[in-house]
């Protein structure tokens, strides 16, 4: 029985890279998705001959909201698995004085995905089946100083998608939310971060196409995440404000 295609949105990025491998090695056929399209044929020609699989582009622009229905419209047939890994760092220190700044940030981490994700969604739900992947962060779980313009972004995302699935299940579409926390990427590149905590793109990847085949709502790609967040959330404001991290 041939298996429904994967359309990764954010393929470029080096966990959408992982993603895309990962998810090739199960067989399924991909569609990878970014901005540019042209930067995504080598890996897909790479993908095709190492898998035997059939690996598409697109060039969709998440940002373009108002483009979303056309590009899914575009698509030979709705896939049965959507991940979103669009994400944008940005620099906090920008961002708190640079209103622009601060927006593509908001956009890129939640607005444009979440829009983009409830819109497939709502096809999905309306064949009977299949499964969103959104790839949020740890940093969404508390706003930081250091990062509080991202972290609202993924809080917002992380959310989105928590009621996302509280309305989709009843409806055959499983909707899971994946946290990698630290990874090891160009975006973290320069940064020092703790070896425990810090995930690999490839761990990544490998959790998402777990999560897709399993029960599970919400994931963290490094368990150790999960009992340290607890703990994080349960801090009174007062203590957790004068934390430095």
């Amino acid at each position: 029985m041939t298996q429904g295609s994967v359309l990764l949105l954010g393929a470029h990025s080096d966990i959408g890279r992982a993603i895309a491998r990962a998810f090739a090695r199960t067989g399924r056929p991909l569609i990878l998705a970014a901005r540019r399209a042209e930067r995504l044929e080598r890996d897909a020609q790479d993908l095709r001959l190492r898998h035997d699989i059939e690996v598409k582009v697109m060039e969709w622009d998440v940002l373009d909201v108002a483009r979303h229905g056309a590009l899914i419209s575009q698509l030979d047939s709705l896939p049965e698995i959507a991940v979103s890994v669009v994400g944008l760092l940005g620099e906090q220190a920008k961002s708190e004085t640079d209103c622009q700044a601060a927006k593509l940030v908001i956009e890129t981490n939640y607005v444009a995905p979440a829009l983009l994700l409830g819109e497939i969604a709502e096809r999905m739900a309306a064949r009977g089946h299949g499964t969103i992947i959104g790839v949020s962060s740890v940093a969404g779980e508390r706003g930081r100083a250091s990062n509080y313009v991202y972290g609202s972004a993924k809080a917002g995302f992380t959310a989105f998608l928590s009621g996302l699935r509280a309305r989709m299940w009843r409806r055959g579409v499983r909707v899971v939310t994946v946290k990698p926390g630290f990874v090891t990427t160009e975006m973290t590149a320069g940064m020092k971060l703790p070896p425990l905590l810090t995930a690999t793109a490839d761990e990544v990847g490998r959790a998402v196409v777990a999560a897709s085949e399993r029960g599970a709502c919400v994931v963290y790609v490094r368990r150790r995440w999960w009992p340290i967040m607890a703990i994080i959330k349960l801090l009174p404001e007062r203590i957790f404000m004068r934390l430095k991290f």
